[in-house]
């Protein structure tokens, strides 16, 4: 099982950098950008909720699975 994180898309979708959004939701930019290129076991529902409401989006625009 594989799930895919489109943070970069939405991001850019948002023309947002990642210092910006990281200073908007008050996380470091090394957590951000773990998430966003996938290196994290996993994401706090909060988290995800703020990057929703920032990005203008929904978890499954963020988050994705892809079959093996």
């Amino acid at each position: 099982m594989a799930i895919i994180v489109n943070l970069d898309v939405e991001m850019a979708k948002n023309k947002i950098s990642l210092k910006e959004l990281a200073e908007r939701l008050d996380i470091s930019m090394t957590n951000l950008s773990l998430l966003k290129t996938g290196k994290v076991k996993g994401v706090r529902f909060d988290t995800l909720e703020a990057l929703c409401r920032e990005l203008n989006c929904k978890p499954g625009d963020i988050l994705d699975y892809k079959a093996d």
